[in-house]
């Protein structure tokens, strides 16, 4: 089928079809442009991230008219973006000299709120800086019950967040308190404050996910 009656069937002109073509042509050449300038650098820097290329060439982007978001998805189109590597922190040291508890919810059946409270620890920071958040969660409704952004590990930042669930505690009946075996969550100040509110505290053994 001819060019003409191609267009026809289209209901566009040929004018309109070749200009199409020619801008096609342009926007292809002008990708090839930017990924053979891209090429030889991460020839040599492989883990070279988008910013960084984006910065280094910056001056001939502008001379072809290639801004930002433009030199992004023609990387995206070529598969030429580095995927970021999972900033991956360990938030559990189980080896200590404090005493690690039975597991009492394995099998438990929710019935009701405060029945369980689960206190875990998450890593939340960027590169730059460390930043972790503790949370102690109600496993029968999910409501956190307490949380805290600290920029370490210490048992302070869990205290606080066990401090705060325990002054939204509402019933008088029996809680669990469950956890992995953490020192923040094994230590004698953390034990202490669960044994003043009248909180059992053996559940320290094994994940119990909400």
């Amino acid at each position: 089928m001819s060019k003409t009656s191609t267009c026809g069937l289209l209901g566009v002109s040929r004018q309109v079809y070749y200009r199409y073509c020619r801008s096609k042509q342009k926007k292809q050449d002008k990708a090839e442009q930017v990924l053979t300038m891209v090429r030889p650098i991460r020839k040599n820097m492989p883990r070279i991230g988008f910013r960084k290329l984006y910065y280094l060439l910056y001056e001939p982007l502008i001379e072809l008219h290639v801004g930002r978001d433009k030199f992004l998805s023609i990387l995206k189109a070529n598969q030429m973006l580095i995927k970021p590597k999972r900033n991956y922190r360990i938030t559990t040291d189980s080896h200590h000299r404090f005493r690690k508890h039975k597991n009492l919810v394995a099998d438990i059946e929710l019935t009701h709120p405060e029945q369980v409270w689960v206190s875990d620890i998450t890593y939340i920071g960027g590169r730059d800086r460390n930043c972790y958040l503790a949370l102690v969660t109600d496993a029968y409704s999910k409501k956190i019950m307490g949380y805290d952004v600290s920029n370490s590990l210490s048992t302070e930042g869990s205290l606080r967040a066990l401090n705060m669930a325990i002054k939204q505690k509402k019933y008088k009946n029996k809680l669990i308190h469950h956890s992995d075996r953490g020192l923040q969550y094994c230590s004698n100040d953390y034990q202490n404050v669960l044994k003043k509110n009248m909180i059992i505290r053996k559940a320290t053994c094994y994940k119990f996910w909400i």
